[in-house]
C-alpha cells in the first residue's frame, strides 16, 4: 500500500492596507512546518500590500474593490483546493511560526473541526477583548467543508467570525481553543489615527451586529461565493 499523505493545509491572510505590517506575518507563515500554501488576499488595498506579499514569494489574490473580511476570506478559499484552511490576520504583533502550527495541529490531526487562537500575554487591550469575546478571534484553522457551509459568507464583511461560529454551532462542530502567548493585534487607531480609527471601529461593530441579525433571521443569501 502507498504512503498516506497528510491533508494539504493553506494559510489565508486577508489584508487591507497592511504594507507596513504584513511582512512579519508572512514570514511567520513561511516558517510553518504544517502548511504547504500561503495566500494573501489584498482586499482592494490602496497601498503596497500586494507588492510586499509578492516580493516575499507568496501567492497574492488582488480584489479590485474592497469586499470586506468575509469576501476576502471567501476569495482565498476559492483560490485553493486545500481541505484544511487557516486564517491569520495581517496586522498581528508577536506572531511566531510555532503559534500557527499550534493552531493547525489539532484540526490536522482530527482532534477538532475548528481550532481558534486566543491571545494571552500580549497587549492588555488585546487580551481583554478576547477574554470578553474569545470566538471573535481571526486566528483559526478549520475544515474546508465547515467554511463552505456558510452560504452568505461574502456578505457579512467584518461579521465573518460571527457567521463562522454560528455555522459551527449549528453543525455541532468540535471546537478547540489554542492559547497564543505574546500575540496581539494592531488597533485601528494606531494604523489610521484616532478619528479615522474610531470611525473604522464603529463600522466594524455595526457589521458584526448585522451579521448577528442575519444569523438569527437566517436571511437567504443574495449569492453564493462557491458558484
Amino acid at each position: 500500500m502507498g504512503e498516506t499523505r497528510a491533508p494539504k493545509v493553506a494559510i489565508i491572510i486577508p489584508a487591507l492596507n497592511e504594507e507596513g505590517r504584513i511582512g512579519r506575518v508572512i514570514q511567520a507563515a513561511k516558517g510553518s512546518k504544517l502548511a504547504q500554501e500561503i495566500i494573501v488576499v489584498s482586499d482592494g488595498s490602496k497601498d503596497r500590500t500586494a507588492e510586499v506579499a509578492e516580493n516575499l514569494g507568496v501567492r497574492v489574490v488582488r480584489l479590485a474593490q474592497n469586499m470586506g473580511k468575509g469576501g476576502a476570506m471567501a476569495a482565498g478559499v476559492k483560490a485553493t483546493a486545500a481541505p484544511i484552511i487557516v486564517f491569520i490576520d495581517a496586522d498581528l504583533e508577536g506572531l511566531q511560526s510555532q503559534h500557527i502550527d499550534d493552531i493547525i495541529r489539532p484540526t490536522l490531526q482530527n482532534e477538532c473541526d475548528m481550532s481558534v487562537g486566543i491571545f494571552r500575554g500580549g497587549r492588555v487591550l488585546s487580551d481583554g477583548a478576547q477574554w470578553i469575546t474569545p470566538y471573535l478571534s481571526g486566528q483559526r484553522a478549520m475544515k474546508r467543508e465547515l467554511f463552505e457551509g456558510i452560504p452568505f459568507i461574502a456578505d457579512v464583511r467584518m461579521g465573518v467570525e460571527v457567521a463562522i461560529n454560528d455555522a459551527a454551532k449549528r453543525r455541532k462542530a468540535r471546537i478547540l481553543r489554542v492559547i497564543l502567548r505574546g500575540v496581539s493585534n494592531t488597533f485601528k487607531e494606531s494604523k489610521m489615527g484616532f478619528v479615522k480609527g474610531v470611525q473604522a471601529r464603529g463600522k466594524m461593530f455595526l457589521e458584526i451586529t448585522n451579521a448577528k441579525v442575519k444569523q438569527r433571521r437566517r436571511t437567504p443569501p443574495r449569492r453564493s461565493p462557491w458558484r
